[in-house]
């Protein structure tokens, strides 16, 4: 009896004490006011360092080696792998070959890569979940675990976790084996190939949030309050029922990652969870005065959940998000927070150049704030799931996001690209794209797809799109159509929120007043294409088959492509556009066009027989030549991010507050001595006027609309000073000066950043130039630079932005390209102070630049 009555009031105080932890607010705090280095579970790490790699199949010279079986197991030797660390890009190292294709950078990517890591857990973990996360590994990625197979996931731009709890042995060795295969995988571009992202050791509780296991939205903001909404997935893994109490804290947050003031708190909830099961939980909670996220001021909050059993914390996840607002309409075109904002945007792909596919914060965040001080503010990830940094970066920075999932369907544009696995992995697909991304507030655009063969297909398309908007509602679906007439009149767009064109504007104001498509609005989500090569000016030709480059006078284009001046005048004449995206801000390993052969370009004239078969002709000839250009043409900035005349005409109608004038070309041609040589200026000001060592050859004035340069066409060439002033609203506004140079003295030297970290990731970009006794740069200059460094710092690569050059990018010589080069350089992990970076060539001066390490 008294066992009884002890019985039911231990039950009536349980009943009591989950009544309080409803009422009274759980207090959760931030785990500590360190940066965040992941987020998710807060018990992650990085799992890349340490790793053994062996390659076989296809090798970097073209022979073979044949892959011996159960390269998984425990007893298998690896002692002769190849020590590295993660991410790795197996085939950046080369050779460059001219046998291979130019579409994928005439680099031997195609291989068979096995990844082994001995690891331990202490003994601590048992009982624990141990999962690891792939952010990408290229491709069809198959993983064992002390030689029980884990799981696969084939789409190498897909970022995926593996359960190791059941495999895992803590306290003792534990051996994880990964298979890459891309030889049974086809791009149309450079893919890179291996682990080129990061990868995490993640361990939780038995209880714990799911894998991208938050959702949040803002529903309603005004400027004195936000509503903030949060769905939080919460797995029980273990054999028991258990009653969780979960709550969520939010925090302002600073751009290092830091968790800073506290500003809302849910109430807490408690879920009961039948044992491996998983349950959903809801909250809501009231921000005052919110700091709304935009691209001028891209403030963003920290959403702390955390799971508590008995009184005690057993797991905690830290979600980043911002508060905005995001609208498109055909009225009133795109706005953000309720301001409008034209879409000033790059396609890009997701090589990093001379570092590869291998993923590299440093490296992107430079690629990102020159595309910036250009006047970029939105990215298309061409043509699939990006890395997570990039949309890191673009919530920190302020721009907003194109997320795109795929570039064909089930029906491919190669053998083996992604047709092979749509039917089974597209929805796994999507939804791993949607679940990791949908928190990030720079996201403001699904995309299905990209040019896909079966773009007109109704069917496929609703599909996808309901897949997508069941994930996400709160963000407009779109695809980029290079048929949007044909599709259009078929009705495959009518499921979509935005219509995507690339190129193709020509019926544009057809489909505007068409009542399927009146209210949908329409991106250029490619435009553009223009061709050209940093510092190359021909007079007679855009191209030189000798050289393998392409004027930079900024006219020469594919037959589907146009000038930034033509482009600037289709959205003048569209202006219910809601801006464009321009193929592309940087030029990219692979696509060498119009130098590239691949037939899938014909599927840019799909629609237009005439035009396919002159283009399948040109592209048999080129065949025939087998030139040597490994990357595209199509960047306004080049390989090794330097602008290109083109990046100041973007600058000028992007940037229309900031004075500048740029003058194209240089001014060193002595044998072109009293020939025309045009000149064109680009500028943020309505009128020009250019002189030739000090002798005006007057002055020009913009039509607006129509004039997105000012040119000079009859210009005769003599040495010495070109300059340009021009003007806005009747005032100086920017000036620019050229002038003929000197012989080249001297390599002088300059750094993105003088300090890095020693952390051994932190990389500097170091620009060497070819110049005079005065310090300009000497153009049409290409010795050959010999890099080297003085004190702890490593060379991590070299180049000069040529498209055609076959050095390696570990080479530490590399000639200039018309007059610069670039060496990539980094700390020795751990090792603080400073390095020097020289430069030297024979008959120049040499240069050099110190570079801190904290």
């Amino acid at each position: 009896m008294n066992t009884m009555k002890k019985r039911q009031g231990m039950k009536l105080l349980m009943r009591v004490m989950i009544g309080i932890s409803l009422s009274i607010p759980f207090l959760a705090t931030a785990q500590s006011t360190a940066s965040i280095e992941r987020m998710g579970a807060a018990n992650t790490e990085s799992f890349d360092q340490g790793w053994l790699f062996s390659r076989y199949g296809l090798q970097p010279d073209g022979t073979r080696i044949e892959e011996p079986k159960n390269l998984e197991s425990v007893s298998q030797s690896d002692a002769a792998w190849q020590k590295l660390d993660l991410p790795h890009d197996w085939a950046i190292s080369g050779p460059f070959r001219s046998d291979l294709t130019g579409e994928t950078g005439k680099l031997p990517w195609r291989g068979i890569g096995w990844y082994r890591k001995h690891f331990n857990v202490p003994a601590t973990d048992k009982g624990k979940q141990i999962f690891v996360d792939f952010d990408g590994a290229m491709a069809n990625a198959k993983i064992w675990l002390n030689g029980q197979y884990v799981g696969t996931w084939p789409y190498g731009y897909s970022s995926f976790r593996m359960d190791l709890t059941p495999y895992l042995k803590p306290g003792q060795e534990n051996i994880i084996a990964v298979r890459l295969d891309t030889e049974n995988w086809d791009s149309r571009w450079y893919p890179g190939a291996g682990i080129y992202r990061h990868v995490w050791l993640v361990k939780t509780n038995p209880v714990h949030v799911g894998h991208w296991g938050t959702y949040i939205t803002t529903p309603t903001i005004t400027d004195k309050k936000a509503l903030v909404k949060m769905a939080v997935t919460v797995n029980n893994e273990s054999a028991k029922k258990v009653n969780a109490l979960v709550q969520t804290t939010l925090f302002e947050m600073d751009i290092n990652n830091k968790p800073k003031k506290k500003v809302a708190t849910t109430k807490a909830e408690v879920i009961e969870l039948a044992p491996s099961s998983t349950k959903v939980a809801e909250f809501q909670t009231t921000v005052i005065n919110p700091k709304k996220w935009d691209i001028v001021s891209p403030n963003r909050y920290l959403a702390q959940t955390t799971i508590s059993i008995d009184g005690k914390v057993v797991d905690t996840y830290n979600t980043p998000f911002g508060i905005r607002t995001i609208e498109f309409s055909v009225s009133k075109g795109f706005l953000l927070n309720g301001k409008k904002v034209v879409i000033n945007g790059t396609c890009n792909h997701h090589d990093l150049g001379a570092l590869g596919a291998a993923i590299n914060t440093s490296a992107l965040r430079r690629q990102l704030k020159i595309q910036k001080e250009m006047g970029v503010n939105s990215l298309r990830t061409s043509h699939n799931p990006p890395a997570p940094e990039l949309l890191e970066l673009a919530d920190q920075m302020g721009f907003l996001v194109w997320d795109e999932a795929f570039d064909n369907w089930k029906e491919g544009k190669k053998k083996n690209d992604y047709n092979k696995i749509y039917d089974e992995w597209h929805e796994k697909d999507l939804k791993a794209l949607i679940h990791r991304d949908r928190n990030h507030p720079s996201v403001f655009i699904w995309s299905i797809g990209n040019e896909v063969p079966q773009q007109r297909d109704v069917e496929i398309t609703k599909h996808l799109a309901d897949i997508v908007k069941r994930e996400d509602p709160t963000r407009p679906v779109s695809n980029g159509y290079n048929d949007p007439d044909a599709s259009r009149e078929v009705g495959s767009p009518v499921s979509l929120d935005l219509m995507g064109v690339n190129y193709f504007f020509s019926q544009q104001a057809k489909w505007e007043a068409d009542p399927r498509y009146k209210n949908m609005p329409t991106i250029g989500s490619e435009t553009a294409s223009t061709v050209s090569s940093r510092g190359e000016y021909f007079f007679d030709d855009k191209y030189n088959k000798k050289t393998w480059q392409i004027s930079s006078y900024d006219d020469a284009h594919p037959g589907w492509g146009c000038t930034p001046d033509e482009q600037f005048r289709t959205n003048a004449k569209f202006p219910k556009m809601l801006g464009e995206y321009v193929w592309t801000g940087f030029d990219y390993l692979g696509e060498p066009t119009p130098y590239n052969s691949d037939d899938t370009n014909l599927l840019n004239f799909r629609s237009d027989p005439s035009k396919m078969a002159e283009l399948q002709k040109k592209l048999e000839e080129i065949k025939k030549n087998n030139p040597p250009s490994r990357s595209s043409y199509f960047g306004i900035i080049d390989l090794a991010g330097f602008p290109k005349d083109r990046y100041y005409s973007y600058q000028s109608q992007w940037k229309p507050e900031l004075p500048m004038a740029h003058i194209l070309p240089h001014w060193n041609w002595s044998e072109r001595l009293d020939l025309i040589t045009p000149v064109h200026v680009y500028t943020s000001g309505d009128e020009a006027e250019l002189f030739l060592n000090g002798k005006s050859l007057g002055r020009k004035a913009k039509k607006q609309g129509v004039d997105f340069r000012l040119i000079w066409d009859d210009v005769k060439y003599v040495p010495g000073e070109l300059k340009v002033v021009s003007y806005k609203n009747g005032k100086k506004w920017a000036t620019d000066t050229v002038k003929t140079t000197g012989e080249a003295t001297k390599l002088t030297l300059s750094v993105d950043r003088n300090t890095i970290a020693a952390d051994g990731v932190d990389f500097a970009f170091v620009t060497v130039k070819v110049t005079d006794k005065d310090g300009l740069t000497v153009p049409r200059t290409h010795p050959l630079i010999e890099f080297s460094i003085e004190g702890d710092g490593e060379i991590v690569a070299t180049d000069n932005g040529d498209a055609t050059s076959f050095v390696p990018f570990q080479s530490h010589e590399r000639p200039a390209f018309n007059g610069m080069a670039l060496v990539i350089v980094k700390a020795k992990k751990g090792h603080k102070g400073q390095f020097t970076v020289k430069a030297k060539s024979n008959g120049l001066e040499m240069g050099k630049v110190n570079v801190s390490v904290k």
